[in-house]
């Protein structure tokens, strides 16, 4: 682990933006070239977490030289051309070495001056749960999980102000003045982070996801800047991780599931650099939910397990319930019926327990209906099809309304189940109502179940009301 000491005095001048870099984005989103730039990486063989966050911060200067598995693949990506083309400094003129010196490792890192010091990429590039049979410690110290990022300064930090949902965009940064984060601003963030559950809960990740965007890259900016009282920098660590994992839902709604990966892990880094064990299960929570989804079911159940003991000692049932389907859907996706089938019993019983003063408040989605659609989704992995439809109808009866999304999406998962166990007439009559329910609800998740289900039921459009669902599904409007 490289050293924890960091310069305390502020760089003497602002980052200069790296124009040359962002020419070469050329019309692409920043989201778009991030995507680009993990397609790269895995061309090489290389793993980073490239986000539209991080392509904003090179542009801005903020990252004056990349890491070494950055390097790499921007080399890849633009061949014949060296770090100083693509906009960057030299290696040696931000990491404190001297020409000359033995295998270009700085002489003494402690020397480095205020200008140099956390000008690299300090965010963590690799998978955290994969292991590689080749080791650099000069990546290592680059990345440091984050620990850079929090703890130096920088000429442009500032409290960037949270509209009231805390969607609105940051101003540039020679307009926002530069002072310490106070708990105003904590407010500011924790009502960021229910405004953009209380907005997904209702409409769906689609809409939402590139607006959250900007108040992640506020929070954080938060952070760097530092707050006046401890208390304070306690809130806006927690606020900052809930908010990437706010964000990173968005992104594996929406079917993103490499920029929710980075969110995730950005929000666990966090949890671990702070000692947070509540925002520590909940990273673990969505990280196994996502590699569920992405079909890496044996990463879902360590995920969960961890989980799960991150949130042992915090005293919620209910959390250590749904921790428990979490790893139910790993087991499912396994094809262990009893493995699965043990994990839904423990999810059954810590749920009767009741609710509890320590209860998380992000868990409100989380009551009787969400515990039947965990596991009409864990029997519908399995193929049971029967059972799984006689989960999905109670979880879709038992929704609460305000929950719009979550009642489309038990609602998809009923038609699916119907479809696939034989009930063709009942599976259009549930995706109809599902689709009734996408003129208010953004859900590239939702979508795509339904269109599994018009694959199924294609074969019997002579079927009472079945070619009605299909030409309703096939005139939905392609998302953008």
């Amino acid at each position: 682990m490289a050293s924890s000491s960091v310069p305390s005095s502020q760089p003497a001048r602002p980052p200069r933006p790296n124009l040359a870099f962002r020419r070469l984005r050329g019309s692409r989103s920043p989201a778009e070239f991030a995507a680009a730039v993990r397609r790269a990486a895995r061309e090489i063989g290389e793993r980073v977490s490239c986000d539209a966050r991080y392509v904003h911060r090179v542009e801005a200067g903020e990252i004056r030289c990349p890491n070494y598995a950055y390097e790499r693949v921007f080399l890849h990506m633009f061949p014949g051309r060296t770090l100083t083309d693509l906009g960057f400094a030299p290696r040696s003129s931000v990491r404190g070495r001297r020409t000359g010196a033995a295998g270009g490792r700085p002489e003494n890192p402690a020397d480095a001056t205020s200008e140099t010091s956390g000008a690299c990429e300090p965010y963590e590039t690799h998978d955290r749960y994969d292991t590689y049979d080749e080791y650099d410690p000069h990546d290592h110290e680059e990345s440091d999980v984050l620990r850079r990022a929090f703890m130096t300064g920088g000429a442009t930090v500032a409290a960037a102000a949270l509209g009231p949902y805390g969607l609105v965009p940051e101003a540039p940064a020679a307009q926002r003045p530069v002072r310490r984060a106070g708990s105003t601003d904590a407010c500011a963030l924790e009502e960021a982070v229910r405004r953009i559950r209380v907005l997904d809960d209702r409409h769906g990740a689609d809409g939402l996801y590139r607006r959250a965007a900007a108040p992640l890259r506020a929070a954080y900016e938060l952070l760097n800047a530092g707050a006046v009282r401890q208390r304070t920098a306690d809130r806006l660590y927690a606020g900052a991780g809930e908010l990437a994992i706010s964000v990173g839902w968005l992104a594996h709604d929406s079917g993103r599931f490499d920029d929710a990966r980075s969110h995730y892990a950005e929000a666990l880094a966090t949890a671990r650099v702070t000692g947070d064990p509540a925002l520590e299960a909940h990273a673990f929570c969505n990280t196994a939910f996502l590699a569920r989804d992405a079909g890496r079911p044996r990463e879902a159940v360590r995920a969960a397990q961890a989980a799960q003991r991150a949130a042992r000692p915090l005293g919620s049932p209910r959390l250590m319930s749904l921790l428990a389907l979490r790893e139910a859907g790993g087991w499912a996706g396994l094809a262990d019926r009893a493995g699965c089938e043990q994990a839904l019993v423990r999810a059954q019983a810590y749920f009767d327990r009741g609710p509890a003063e320590a209860d998380p408040e992000w868990m409100t989605f989380y009551g009787e209906a969400e515990l039947e659609g965990l596991e009409a989704q864990c029997w519908s992995t399995l193929g049971d099809w029967p059972r799984a439809a006689r989960h999905a109808r109670r979880a879709a009866e038992l929704q609460n309304p305000h929950f719009t999304r979550n009642l489309a999406l038990y609602t998809a998962e009923l038609a699916d189940d119907l479809a696939r166990g034989g009930r063709p007439d009942e599976a259009a009559q549930a995706g109809m109502r599902a689709l009734d329910l996408l003129s208010d609800v953004q859900s590239s998740r939702v979508r795509s179940m339904l269109s599994g289900t018009s694959r199924v039921l294609l074969p019997h459009r002579r079927t009472s009301g079945v070619s009605e669902f299909l030409d309703r599904h096939a005139s939905l409007p392609r998302m953008v």
